[in-house]
């Protein structure tokens, strides 16, 4: 038995979501197929987290066990393929058979890219939030300090149907490393580093900080926010097209 750990890239534009569900076409769902095809096997590849549906990916991590003897090299060109284009392997290796994509992370970059232009190109509107609407950005970029450090989120995260497994933990409590907001352009981009993130977390985050870059929040309401531990307090969820998982850490 092997243990693969496969890097790959995604546009999440056409899928319900990395995981796999029944009558949509799904990231893990799709690599399944593929990976069957190649080895003959039944395989569901864990993946280092479950991006949501339209949500994208630079560097996703999966981990599957097979029997097979091909070769890693021959397994990036198969994959490749037989993937659609949205979805490239960018490497495939051999890992230690403790390694689990998801339980071994130690830590995970996300980006999300706002487009701040009245007219947002055709060929971005799949890969950021178009908001052309007035924003106080350095307020912005305040109130995402705040969040900088160990704190529990229950406040951005929404309910997560998967909790409760064994091997999700029930705590709520991260740890966030950094997390800025930065002008690049036209784009607003906000990157975080942290210890791991809760279903719709990095989107609910930044959904309160749209509400402090409109003055309908204040910088200082960031901390009341995570201290009442509900959701209610915070702002509306950002649309999926944004999101991106840049990297994963073991």
């Amino acid at each position: 038995m092997r243990n693969l750990k496969v890097i790959l890239s995604y546009d999440g534009a056409d899928f319900s979501g990395w995981q796999v569900q029944p009558g949509a076409a799904t990231i893990q769902g799709t690599l399944a197929s593929v990976i069957g095809r190649i080895t003959g096997e039944k395989v569901l590849p864990q993946g280092s987290g479950r991006t949501d549906a339209g949500v994208h990916a630079l560097a996703q991590v999966m981990t599957f066990v097979t029997e097979s003897a091909v070769p890693t090299e021959n397994f990036l060109r198969a994959m490749n393929d037989i993937l659609p284009p949205s979805i490239r392997v960018l490497q495939v290796t051999e890992a230690e058979r403790e390694f689990h994509a998801r339980r071994s992370a130690r830590a995970k970059t996300y980006r999300y890219r706002i487009y701040r232009e009245s007219i947002c190109p055709p060929f971005l509107a799949r890969y950021v939030w178009h908001y052309p609407y007035s924003l106080n950005e350095d307020s912005m970029s305040r109130a995402a300090a705040q969040v900088v450090g160990e704190h529990d989120f229950t406040s951005f995260a929404a309910v997560d149907p998967e909790r409760g497994r064994e091997d999700e933990p029930a705590s709520n409590v991260r740890t966030i490393f950094s997390c800025v907001w930065e002008r690049l352009s036209e784009e607003l981009v906000y990157t975080v580093r942290g210890s791991g993130f809760l279903h719709h977390m990095v989107r609910n985050l930044v959904g309160t900080f749209i509400l402090v870059g409109k003055g309908t929040l204040q910088v200082d309401d960031v901390g009341r926010i995570l201290a009442a531990r509900n959701r209610s307090a915070a702002g509306a969820t950002a649309p999926a097209p944004g999101l991106y998982l840049v990297s994963v850490e073991y």
